[in-house]
């Protein structure tokens, strides 16, 4: 479920406990969890390394060490990255634990194993294919037009394709919909000029709200200290079936687009004739 404000919650948080710490040891208890090198490899190449910065590209958390390499970690649904002391107990979904020359514990947990560690020589190997950042500086309005020329595809799919845009999820691509009035229905080729200016502008709005209040804490992300985000107090549609719409009061709708659950409301986002 993390979606970009939540890893960059997470990066901002990290970033203040581990820069300058080293990794003393690493325990895997599901091998599974390390996509690459092996988890022997990664455990023999990870160990003494210094962390130097923390850093996010879309999804994905970005450790640089010091030997050259970067640490990637991707937490997909339900993964998390949580600081304890070492002497604390592991839970039951704990997978991986860096030691920290300080006597904490990274811990790398994830309920339904499909959070993934990456350790490579460059990042671009794991995320060189992602698209632009939505809240880099030079990320601008008329860029964003760009992206859809020749785009026929539905607008929400389109959103979550991470080659098209990096970070966003269900949750922020919804709320962004639903501030810009657009269904997600809607064909990327149908929606005008005024409309791209509108849904750039939801976007990068939504996204800064929500890493201003530390992300969504729906289900499993919670933040390293185990402490949760405050965003889904100001969620206007997302997860919000049947509560009347913010706007207009009509009832919030749950559909089905692109294979992903969708809220919106029915009167604010009509769908444009094709």
């Amino acid at each position: 479920m993390p979606e970009l404000p939540e890893v960059e919650t997470i990066s901002r948080d990290l970033r203040q406990e581990l820069v300058g710490r080293s990794i003393t040891g690493a325990v895997v208890a599901w091998e599974g969890c390390v996509d690459r090198p092996s988890a022997d490899a990664f455990c023999e190449q990870i160990v003494g390394q210094r962390i130097e910065k923390v850093s996010r590209r879309g999804k994905f958390l970005v450790l640089t060490l010091s030997g050259g390499k970067h640490l990637l970690a991707h937490l997909r649904m339900t993964g998390s990255l949580l600081l304890k002391r070492a002497s604390e107990p592991w839970g039951p979904h704990a997978r991986l634990a860096f030691q920290l020359d300080d006597g904490r514990e990274l811990r790398f947990v994830d309920v339904r194993k499909f959070a993934r560690l990456y350790l490579v020589e460059r990042p671009e190997e794991v995320v060189g294919d992602l698209g632009p950042e939505p809240l880099q500086q030079d990320f601008s309005l008329s860029e964003f037009r760009s992206l859809f020329r020749n785009r026929r595809g539905t607008v929400k799919p389109l959103l979550l394709n991470q080659r098209f845009i990096a970070g966003l999820g269900n949750i922020y691509v919804d709320e962004a919909l639903f501030r810009a009035n657009i269904h997600p229905r809607r064909r990327a080729d149908s929606l005008a000029v005024e409309e791209l200016g509108r849904l750039y502008e939801a976007i990068r709005g939504v996204l800064l709200e929500a890493i201003a209040h530390q992300g969504t804490s729906r289900s499993d992300y919670v933040r390293p200290d185990g402490s949760h985000g405050r965003q889904q107090e100001r969620l206007l549609v997302s997860g919000l079936g049947g509560e009347p719409c913010p706007r207009c009061g009509t009832d919030i709708e749950r559909i089905v687009v692109g294979g992903r659950g969708t809220y919106i409301c029915p009167r604010c986002q009509e769908v444009a004739a094709p």
